[in-house]
């Protein structure tokens, strides 16, 4: 790769008076990015890690879900939430809540594709409503916390809009965005259209970061290399190898796929009750299983256990069993 990157991976960062201790970043994955794997994260060199998407307006309930997708404790360095919504004044109220006193960054997503999302009027919607989209980030701008806001260049190639939407996120307060380089109707899919992130990192002077298909080190320096952007945002190859953060930010570490699972077993068992920890650790486990060899014979057994000590001898069984 030329030495032309002008933002090198791993180096620290300042986002609206915040320092960041990397900029490598895990991106909010809805299911996944629960309290024990920011901590992992976190340990393993992402610079930050958001909670799992929470509705603005869902915050007025004391509901156990909302509780678990926000819980946090001291261990968590540099506290990050994303919320979602269509309402200025909702994310006002929400931004001042209680429930968010402790988190340091609000993270605004204006990126999500899903259908029922689009509907609402939240997620990439809100890249078709720049006026509504500018209020939202003033109103959480009023909480007095740092605010980023997670887009895509549009909702599909004849509607790329990400110079103006960027302009308008730092015009309105945004101290960072995050650009995903699909459209919308892209979903998850396709490579990454490049030319339009470095167009939003040249649009505006806040830091950007960089986000979609980043699945090894060799990606995340192309999309540095491509974008000038000042950092990388992983999604779901994040989950599927949380190692990813070390190798990208040369943090040493001495961990394994298995060291991993039973130290979020462990963590996991803290803080949720035993259904949570079952779903959340197998869901994990599958997603480390992906590439080793002879594991499907295992993955029935995952599924059907029922217990956390059945739960740690089939993890056992299959990721200290010979070429983990």
């Amino acid at each position: 790769m030329p030495d032309t990157i002008t933002n090198k991976l791993g180096t620290e960062i300042m986002v609206g008076g915040i320092r960041f201790k990397s900029n490598v970043l895990m991106a909010p994955l809805a299911g996944y990015t629960c309290f024990p794997f920011r901590l992992m994260a976190e340990r393993l060199g992402a610079g930050s890690a958001y909670t799992e998407m929470v509705s603005s307006d869902g915050l007025k309930y004391n509901d156990r879900a909302t509780s678990k997708l926000l819980y946090t404790d001291d261990r968590e360095k540099l506290k990050c939430v994303q919320l979602l919504g269509s309402i200025p004044a909702v994310f006002e109220r929400a931004a001042k809540s209680e429930r968010l006193e402790k988190f340091d960054v609000i993270d605004v997503n204006m990126g999500c594709p899903v259908p029922n999302v689009i509907k609402a009027g939240e997620g990439s919607a809100l890249l078709e409503d720049l006026p509504r989209a500018s209020k939202i980030i003033e109103a959480c701008k009023r909480s007095g916390k740092v605010v980023s806001v997670k887009c895509r260049i549009g909702l599909n190639r004849q509607k790329i809009v990400i110079e103006e939407f960027a302009r308008m996120c730092e015009q309105s307060g945004a101290d960072m965005i995050t650009v995903h380089g699909r459209t919308r109707d892209m979903m998850y899919d396709g490579e990454p259209l490049y030319e339009f992130i470095k167009k939003a990192k040249e649009s505006v002077k806040i830091p950007v970061f960089a986000n979609g298909g980043i699945d090894s080190k060799a990606k995340a320096l192309e999309m540095m290399e491509k974008t000038g952007a000042d950092g990388v945002m992983l999604a779901r190859y994040g989950f599927e190898n949380p190692l990813i953060f070390a190798e990208l930010t040369g943090t040493q570490c001495n961990d394994t796929k298995y060291s991993l699972l039973m130290e979020q077993l462990e963590i996991a068992e803290e803080c949720y009750d035993e259904l949570y920890v079952l779903s959340y650790v197998k869901k994990l486990a599958s997603y480390f299983m992906k590439k080793l060899p002879g594991t499907k014979q295992y993955k029935l057994a995952l599924y059907r256990c029922g217990s956390i000590p059945e739960l740690r001898t089939i993890l056992g069984e299959i990721f200290t069993a010979p070429g983990e």
